[in-house]
């Protein structure tokens, strides 16, 4: 199991915490990594796109000439597909963008994204984020001995109504708790700030759903 540094909110190591290998050292699977964040994208599109079609936009729906007899092409109503400021033909109706991911996809693509992070540094075990009060000012002067103009992403297992408040009007902060982390919100963040209350439930929980295959070199 990889040890990894626990850390105050001052940055100054207090210890060790032990994170399971099939989470924090899984094998980095990139076609999952894909497929959650698309599968998270879609899910965010809103589907309000809409034109209208020649039943919907404003004109008379009268004939504008005779059939026959006049030379030209024959036209029913100015609120034709061919006309200027007719309807539009199979345009975008409002939609539901979002679709089912496979659960183990999902999960697969959390350990690869964990494993990815910690591989590469970005992610830091804080022991926990007792703050005595909602202060922004006095939590992002302790975010500067970590990070100074980065992306952090801050994960936590419990509510924290201090550190939601303390979080919020940071710009470049975002806080999720542990059952709600995406491999969007991990692959988008410069460095992770992970309790280690937080830490040690996803190295549990996600460890719990390996499948048999993965020791098989099947990657996770």
């Amino acid at each position: 199991m990889p040890k990894v540094e626990v850390v105050d909110l001052n940055n100054k190591k207090v210890g060790e915490v032990e994170l399971a290998d099939a989470v924090f050292s899984a094998p980095v699977n990139e076609a999952l990594l894909y497929e959650a964040v698309r599968h998270y994208l879609a899910g965010k599109r809103a589907g309000t796109h809409k034109v209208k079609t020649r039943h919907e936009v404003a004109g008379s729906g009268k004939k504008l000439w005779k059939q026959k007899g006049t030379g030209r092409a024959r036209m029913g109503s100015v609120r034709s597909p061919l006309w200027r400021h007719g309807g539009t033909v199979h345009g975008p109706v409002p939609r539901d963008y979002s679709y089912k991911l496979p659960r183990k996809m999902q999960l697969g693509a959390l350990r690869s994204a964990l494993s990815a992070k910690l591989a590469d540094g970005d992610i830091k075990i804080i022991s926990a984020f007792d703050l005595s009060s909602a202060k922004t000012k006095a939590f992002a002067a302790s975010l500067q001995s970590f990070a100074n103009n980065r992306k952090v992403l801050i994960v936590d297992s419990m509510d924290n109504r201090n550190l939601e408040l303390s979080a919020r009007n940071i710009d470049g902060v975002e806080l999720v708790r542990s059952h709600e982390v995406h491999p969007y919100h991990l692959l988008g963040a410069t460095l992770i700030l992970v309790s280690q209350a937080a830490a040690t439930k996803l190295s549990d929980t996600l460890a719990k759903s390996v499948p048999a295959s993965a020791g098989k070199g099947v990657e996770a």
